[in-house]
Formats: C-alpha cells, structure tokens, sequence
C-alpha cells in the first residue's frame, strides 16, 4: 500500500455492505445484478445519474460470434490482429468462447437487439472484423438499449445505490485488504458530503479517461477517477500508452473541446467511403480491409492524409446510402449532424480522430482481480489483456460483460468477511489538490504531446509541463508565495486525477520507442518486436512518482495481490 490519499474531509456518514461496485456501465450493473442474485449485498455507487456512463453512448454494438458460419476462433484471430502481439490469448479466448452466452444473457435480462425479418439478430461489420458479428439496437443506439435494460434490471431488483457520487480512495483494514471506499456525495439525498461505504469487495467499472484529451467522445464524467484510485491504493496499471483515438468523429472545429459527436464504424462497415477534400478514396491499397482496417491503421491514415493536404479533417462519404437507410440505421448520427449543420444524406461527413477508448488500465486477471486484494476491476477501467495494443471494434461492451460476471461469480465463491476499515499509514501529507482551472492546461498538453502523433520531444515536452503542474499544486498546499490552497471539492479532485493519470500515461508512451497499435511515434515508426513486444507495467511509488517496469516477454503477467 502507498498510504497516498486526496486531500478531503474524513468521512461523515457510512453504510456496510458485501460488494460496492463503483460504476453503472454494463460492466458495473452486470457485476451488480449478478452479485445481488448469488444472495451478496450489493451497492451501486455512480457518479452521475445511473444512465450517464459511457455506455449509452456506443453506437456500433457489441461483438460476438452469433451469426452462421461464425465461430469464436475467427472471432479471436481478428482481436489477436488488431491488439498488435500484446493480446493475452488466454484473455480473448475467454472472451470469444463466453461471449455468445454473456450476449442472449443480456438479452434474457431485457435487452433488445435489432433482428432480421426472419427474426435472427442482425449483424454488421466494423472495422478489424472478417466477418459480420456485430449485434446493434435501435439502428445506432446500441449503449442506450443495453443501458436502458440494465437500469430497469437494477431498479426492479431494488438494489442500493447511490448516485451523483465521485469516489475517493480505497479504504483498507488492518491487513492491508480491501474494506470499501470513500466518495463523495453532490447534492440532495440520503447522503450527502463525503462518507464510506465499507465492502470487503469492491468492483472498479469507472469507464475511461478521454477528458484527459481536448477532444474525446467520452463523456464528461471519464476523468480516469478508478485508474487514479487504484494507482494511490497500490495496484499496478498496464498498457495505458494504448489509447485508441476514433477514425471519425464528427469534426466541430480545430478549437472544439470536451465531448465530441462520434460516426459510428458501422457507417464503414455498411458501406460508407473515406475521402479527401478532392473526393478521392485513400484508405484503398493501404490495407486488405480498406475503410474497415483496425482502428489505429484507420487513424493514422486519416492523420497523414490530413498533414499531407493541410487540412484539419477528412470526409466521410455515405449520400450513396439514401435517406431511407440513414433515417432507418443510424437516426442517432443523422439527427447529431443535422444538429450541427450537416446532412448526411447529401453532403460528405467532415471527420478527424479524436480520444476514445483506454486500452490499458488497472490490470487483473481472469477473475477480475487486480494486485490489492479484495479489489476488482472490469470494462474500460481494466486491462485483462484482452485489447493488447489497440481494441478491435465492438469488443469492449463483451468485456464488460464476460468480465464482470466472472468478478461477480469469484465474489459469490470466496465471500470475504467483512472488516473494519483501518487508518492508512501515510508517507506523507495527502495529495495536493489543483485548482479547477488546471484541467484545461492538462488536456491541452495532452494533445499536443501524447495525441495521436507521438514523438521523444514531445512526450519530453509534455512531462515537463505535467511535472511543473505537480510542482505548483504542491507549493500551493503548503502555503508557498503565500498562496491560498485549493478547496477539496468535486472539479479540484476530478482534476488531480487527470493529472495522475496523464503523470503516468507519459510516463509509459516515453519508456515504449516503437509505433504499435495506437501508439505512434513519429520518431520511431517501426514496429519492435525483439523489444518492443512487451507490457509496460506502472506503480506509483511512495514519493508519488510513476515506476515504469518493462515485462520480460510478450506474455501478460500473472496478477499477484501486493503486500
């Protein structure tokens, strides 16, 4: 343990429970409903509304093996591809062969999936994707009708939950295990302020850390908050340089920042073109698959063409697919770029990368366990090894599911009992707080130096603004210059995660100089697979610095509890 915490008031209130599962995407309901039935008491804690994770936002659907002809080795061959030689095989294989059964499990649980007229779930390509096994809803809604499914399911379970709350930090017993958490609660309700509650298991599905980029698809609530937890709390994170940036999110402007609209790959995967601003096709001859490459070869061809014509976007032509098909499959992008001015229907799409998905995060094991005991990590948050190097579309929804009920079955197994929580042995004062205002300077010295194109000099340049940001929040804490120290508070912790996080993501983009999946670094473009193939795994030590140890094969290490 590293006795590292935030700077917050001690807790004023607290509940006890069995499980406290942090998060309300389909990796945390799952997980939640699934150890509620096996007779656990179980607590939902969110931190907006129980529908507002980045879950309601994934439009393409969910990958499985379901379709004829299919089988969950075609469906692992094409993830071992697209992760790049850092795919745990073991992991996908978990996950294609579960993964059929994890889907009609959702679907029993409410969900309901677009079909065929003969009644068959209809599938769609996307990108990486042979074959056609992507299960969507309502055209192009597909986050929102499993969300929708699994909020009712929570709520006709009468399950405890507690929304508008921003966790803090773990809380540990006496040993050294897992005996809750802290959080904070915004606004009216049952609780309020910072408080505890105590679980001998607490299940980590936070989402990502897009807002630690200017512009992400992510939500606003994705500030990376469980991966900051679990680094203060003493577990390892693994792989967190792969952070896969869309081919085609809507473009807004060079200027537009925060949550931006995404295109679907299953706009692609229907038959949508990448085009310049001539009209011509370039992602042709550039790869087997063409516009339904793996996302990161999408993205850098999008990225070269963009500096090879100056411009600041490509196109995305789909006017061949006609009103009917765009009101019909994917109202949800037609209705977002008409609100922007643009008509898909007879005008090409202007799209450029942007922040999507973390690849790597808090690592675990098949069960779900991450190297503090009794903590658990499942969806974006973790990193199972099974994503590698870069996702392949469609995959991260069947992780959350295939994961968490696997968390939840090795809860319901072992049943921990219940401790009470001890006072954590501090290295030090906790955590200096930044200022709100902080959060701009992260994102934008993120994008600069650790975005798409990746170079020494740039990731040099972008640790050294990140360091200076440490620096000054520490000086403000003890009073230097006179300063006034920041008040705990939900933007000041928000901000100090992101901070944590990009400290840590920079740490490992430095230490890997290759190009891999959607690493690019413009200075080494070249594959390496005698060095390069290899897991990054990050601690941070006491001192709060990260402690980057390189792996000594491709193999995904064994999970061990720490001491």
């Amino acid at each position: 343990m590293t006795g590292i915490r935030l700077t917050a008031p001690a807790p004023g209130w607290a509940i006890d429970a069995d499980v406290v599962v942090v998060g309300s995407g389909v990796a945390g309901l799952t997980a939640a409903l699934r150890c509620a039935a096996a007779g656990l008491d179980t607590v939902v804690v969110t931190k907006a509304r129980l529908d507002d994770g980045s879950t309601r936002w994934a439009q393409g659907g969910i990958a499985a093996a379901l379709g004829e002809g299919d089988t969950p080795e075609q469906h692992l061959d094409d993830t071992l591809v697209a992760g790049a030689g850092l795919c745990d095989e073991e992991a996908v294989r978990t996950l294609v062969t579960e993964g059929p059964d994890a889907v009609r499990r959702l679907i029993t649980t409410g969900a309901h999936f677009d079909t065929t007229d003969s009644g068959e779930i209809a599938l769609t390509r996307e990108g990486g994707h042979h074959r056609r096994r992507i299960a969507h809803a309502g055209g192009d809604a597909t986050g929102a009708e499993i969300s929708r499914a699994l909020v009712e399911a929570v709520r006709e379970a009468a399950l405890h939950t507690i929304e508008n709350a921003l966790v803090l930090d773990l809380l540990t017993d006496a040993e050294g295990r897992t005996a809750g958490v802290s959080l904070h609660v915004m606004g009216e309700g049952q609780h309020d302020g910072v408080g505890a509650v105590r679980a001998p298991s607490v299940v980590l599905a936070t989402g990502g850390m897009g807002q630690i980029f200017s512009a992400t698809t992510n939500p606003s609530v994705s500030t990376g908050d469980g991966v900051a937890l679990a680094l203060r709390a003493g577990a390892e994170v693994s792989d967190l340089e792969f952070v896969q940036f869309h081919p085609t999110v809507l473009f807004l402007g060079a200027d537009s920042e925060g949550q931006q609209p995404l295109v679907s790959e299953a706009v692609r995967g229907e038959g949508a073109h990448l085009v310049d601003g001539d009209g011509v096709r370039f992602m042709a001859g550039q790869h087997e698959l063409a516009e339904l490459a793996p996302r990161d070869i999408v993205a850098k061809a999008i990225t070269r063409r963009m500096h090879e014509h100056g411009t600041e976007h490509m196109y995305l032509d789909a006017r061949h697919f006609g009103a009917r098909m765009w009101e019909q499959r994917f109202p949800t992008i037609l209705a977002a770029c008409r609100a922007h001015g643009i008509d898909p229907v007879t005008e090409p799409v202007p799209v450029a990368p942007a922040a999507h998905y973390a690849s790597g995060g808090v690592r675990t094991d098949l069960r779900g366990r991450t190297t503090v005991p009794g903590l658990y990590a499942c969806g974006e948050v973790a990193c199972t090894g099974v994503h590698g190097a870069n996702r392949l579309a469609s995959n991260s929804l069947l992780e959350g599911l295939v994961f968490a009920e696997r968390i939840a079955a090795d809860i319901a197994e072992t049943r921990p009992p219940r401790t009470a929580p001890a006072g954590a042995p501090r290295t030090g004062p906790p955590v200096p707080l930044l200022a709100p205002e902080a959060r701009t300077a992260i994102q934008r010295t993120m994008t600069r130096g650790a975005g798409v194109l990746r170079s020494a000099g740039s990731l040099a340049t972008a640790a050294e603004e990140l360091e200076a940001l440490h620096r000054e929040a520490a000086a403000e804490a003890d009073g230097a210059r006179g300063a006034k120290a920041v008040v705990p508070g939900v933007e000041a912790w928000e901000v100090t995660n992101l901070l944590l996080v990009s400290r840590v993501l920079v740490a490992a983009a430095r230490d890997r100089e290759e190009t891999r999946g959607c690493h690019w670094r413009e200075d080494r473009p070249d594959r390496d697979d005698v060095h390069g193939r290899r897991h990054l795994v990050v601690r941070i030590a006491p001192d709060r610095t990260p402690v980057v140890h390189r792996t000594e094969t491709a193999a995904f290490p064994p999970v061990r509890p720490s001491d």
